[in-house]
């Protein structure tokens, strides 16, 4: 996984946080579906931009793949 997807990955996370949303299963690909998940759930209950949110699906979506994860 590059550098740039990591970081965005970490940010994903740090958004997550502010809600007090913590994923950790132990497994990188099972937090990736659960933050696609919880993203999901901000989105349509607490606002969140939509801009912003295709954008870190997005981002979810392709550090799944890297990590090996199929669709």
């Amino acid at each position: 996984m590059d550098f740039h997807l990591h970081e965005s990955l970490m940010k994903i996370r740090e958004l997550l946080k502010q809600w007090s949303i913590i994923v950790y299963t132990g497994n990188p690909l099972d937090d990736i579906v659960l933050m696609e998940i919880e993203l999901e759930d901000l989105y349509q209950e607490k606002g969140l931009d939509q801009t912003e949110y295709v954008n870190m699906r997005m981002t979810l979506r392709r550090a799944y793949q890297e990590l090996g994860g199929q669709d």
